[in-house]
């Protein structure tokens, strides 16, 4: 095969050959490369859209963007940073280090910027991946997933938002040359991004409007400096940040037996927060439209020191009625009251019970994912699918967390992967695929563990179930169970077809 480091030249249009194809270069497509690149694999491509790596950590750079997942815990186990400055990072800081690590491990040489995957198909005839990008073409043995669920905003159908004179900028593709002093701003959602940015403009805008439909659950941020002390401690003695891992690791997981087993643990949860809102809102009539109706844990639980005070200042004004449609220079809410507007933020999340990336991929039959998926999405372990033959998912159906941190599935995951390629080179397999029943059986796992867990039966409608009620995106257990899972291969819920097969033989 060609390697991969012998770049094509410029308005080349050779189909380029690779053992690997991975899309996208957040912490799932770099972790899948690292991996690789660490047993001596360089046969693989990273196909990323944008001019740099980062993923999320790229596209979300909104003032107050930041992790709610301590940076400790939010970091790969094999990579630790021990100069995070603050305990909970911020943007600008979890993307140069995803820059870093991707330099240490020299992976950028393998990636491919600038190629938006338009299309990717199955050829069983010669059992590779066709892929069509916006750089050009490529055929790959093994073609990886790693684009994401919060890979593509998620626009709300506003009667007339279309229409809107001033200017609209969703959370994920932020304008930073767009100047929001003294202007009529309104924040349209009141999710995880909104209680970053709401607290980050409210002090230069002229007023604030924040478009509430639901109200989140907020538990205090408890965020703080790290000592030079502390990182010289890390630096010296590894094994001290290793063990506040484990630690961190551990409260968080706590967390899982009161939204899946038994939500009476959730109660303490509850009152912490209650007392935080109660604490920070002394107007009455504004703390009762601040507080939720539903379980806390049946949305995302959001941290958050500034939020309420910056949505009871006096340039801001909360907004329960619900919109009714934007108009050129204003929007009108149900109540019949115009509000004059400059700038519309959307924060209104992605597409995570419908993965975009999901319309692109077609399998054996020439069905995408997104048809095969239509009446809800099924895998194997979240990582493969029946009928798309050496095609892995980082990051897919019921691997998302809402109490710890991604890091920790998507590098189950990758193990998951590539004891799946170890296994295709020892075996001398062309093609490995799950079978239907394996992707059954997970998809009744999955529910059963489901049943009585906060996400269904807390009285509230999330990102989390996809338009079926189904829960499609959290892991519904312990993330180490998870682990457990995908620690080694299934082998035997896998059909392999040899090398030496004939095009079309039955797969032994």
């Amino acid at each position: 095969m060609t390697s991969t480091t012998d770049r094509p030249a410029p308005g080349a249009v050779d189909t380029r050959e690779v053992g690997v194809a991975i899309i996208g270069s957040g912490f799932a497509g770099l972790g899948m490369a690292i991996t690789l690149r660490r047993r001596g694999d360089t046969d693989f491509v990273l196909l990323e859209r944008a001019d740099d790596v980062g993923g999320t950590w790229r596209d979300n750079h909104y003032p107050g963007a930041a992790c709610d997942v301590q940076s400790n815990l939010y970091s790969f186990s094999f990579a630790p940073n021990p100069d995070w400055p603050r305990s909970y990072s911020e943007q600008p800081e979890i993307q140069a280090y995803l820059q870093a690590t991707a330099d240490r491990f020299d992976v950028r040489r393998h990636c491919v910027f600038g190629a938006e995957v338009t299309a990717a198909r199955w050829d069983d005839a010669d059992r590779r991946w066709h892929v069509e990008t916006t750089a050009g073409s490529f055929r790959a043995r093994v073609l990886v997933s790693a684009a994401g669920a919060l890979a593509d905003p998620a626009y709300p159908d506003i009667p007339g938002l279309s229409s809107f004179a001033g200017t609209v900028v969703h959370s994920a593709r932020w304008d930073d040359g767009h100047d929001l002093t003294g202007e009529r701003v309104a924040v349209v959602g009141t999710g995880a991004s909104a209680i970053q940015i709401v607290p980050a403009i409210q002090p230069e805008v002229g007023s604030l409007a924040v478009y509430q439909r639901t109200p989140p659950w907020i538990v205090p941020r408890t965020d703080h400096p790290v000592s030079r002390r502390v990182q010289f401690l890390y630096r010296r003695v590894p094994g001290a940040q290793r063990l506040v891992r484990a630690v961190l690791y551990l409260f968080r997981e706590f967390l899982v037996v009161g939204l899946a087993k038994d939500r009476r643990f959730l109660r303490p949860v509850g009152r912490l927060a209650r007392a935080h809102l109660e604490r920070q809102v002394r107007d009455p009539r504004l703390r009762a439209a601040l507080t939720p109706e539903y379980t806390i844990g049946c949305k995302r639980i959001l941290i958050s020191n500034d939020y309420y005070p910056a949505v009871s200042a006096p340039n801001a004004e909360l907004v329960t009625a619900g919109i009714a449609e934007v108009r050129p220079r204003s929007i009108v809410t149900r109540d019949g009251v115009e509000r004059p507007t400059d700038t519309i933020l959307l924060a209104t999340g992605f597409s995570v019970t419908e993965l975009p990336i999901a319309e692109r991929i077609a399998g054996r039959d020439g069905r995408t994912l997104a048809e095969v998926w239509a009446d809800g999405m099924v895998t194997n372990r979240g990582s493969t699918v029946a009928g798309f033959p050496n095609l892995f998912l980082l990051v897919g159906p019921n691997v998302g967390v809402g109490h710890t941190s991604m890091v920790y599935m998507i590098e189950s995951q990758v193990a998951y992967v590539d004891d799946a390629l170890r296994t295709m080179d020892a075996e001398g397999l062309a093609a490995l695929e799950t079978t239907a029943e394996a992707q059954e059986a997970y998809r009744e796992l999955v529910a059963a563990r489901s049943r009585g867990t906060v996400w269904l039966g807390g009285g509230c409608s999330s990102w989390y179930l996809d338009r079926h009620g189904h829960n499609t995106t959290l892991s519904p257990d312990f993330t180490f169970r998870f682990r457990r899972l995908t620690r080694r291969l299934d082998r035997e819920n896998y059909v392999g077809t040899p090398a030496a097969a004939r095009a079309g033989e039955v797969a032994a």
